[in-house]
C-alpha cells in the first residue's frame, strides 16, 4: 500500500482514538466528581478507605476498558486492511503495539508497517495521559499536609 493511503489511514486512528479517549476520561472525571459531592461540600476521601478503595479500582478498571477499546478499534482495523491473519493475532499485534512493546515486524503485512509504529506513538501517548490522569486523582484523594507554624 502506499504511503499516501497509509499516512491518513493512521492519522484517522490516531484522531479517533484521542477523541474517545479525552471523551472517557471527560466521563470517568465527572463520575468521580458526582461520588464525592455530598449536597453543596467537597467530600475528601482517603485512598485507605473502603470508598477510597472502590473509586480506585473502579478507575483501573475504567481506564483498563479505554484502552482495551481502543486497542481493539486497531486490531479490528488490521483485520479489515488484511495486515494481519486473523482477530487473534491482530489484537495481539495491536496490545503489543499500543503498549510500545513490540511484536516484530513479520507479525503484520509490509504494507502496513508503519501504522502499526504510529499505533506504539499513540498508546504510549495515551498511556501517558491515564497515568498523569491517575496520579492526579490519587493526590486529591491523599490527605492535605499540615502547615506547622513557624515554618515557611
Amino acid at each position: 500500500m502506499p504511503i499516501y493511503f497509509e499516512l491518513p489511514v493512521a492519522t484517522a486512528m490516531v484522531l479517533t482514538t484521542v477523541v474517545i479517549h479525552s471523551l472517557g476520561l471527560l466521563l470517568l472525571g465527572r463520575g468521580l466528581e458526582a461520588m464525592t459531592r455530598k449536597g453543596d461540600a467537597r467530600l475528601r476521601m482517603t485512598p485507605l478507605s473502603w470508598e477510597g478503595w472502590l473509586v480506585t479500582v473502579g478507575l483501573v478498571l475504567g481506564l483498563f476498558m479505554l484502552h482495551g477499546l481502543e486497542i481493539w478499534l486497531y486490531a479490528v482495523l488490521y483485520v479489515h486492511l488484511d495486515a494481519v491473519p486473523d482477530i487473534r493475532e491482530a489484537i495481539y499485534f495491536s496490545t503489543s503495539s499500543y503498549g510500545t512493546i513490540g511484536y516484530g515486524d513479520e507479525a503484520i503485512d509490509a504494507q502496513w508497517k508503519l501504522l502499526g509504529a504510529i499505533e506504539g506513538i499513540n498508546g504510549s501517548i495515551l498511556l501517558g495521559w491515564s497515568v498523569a490522569f491517575f496520579v492526579n486523582v490519587m493526590a486529591r484523594m491523599l490527605p492535605a499536609p499540615r502547615r506547622r507554624w513557624g515554618r515557611s
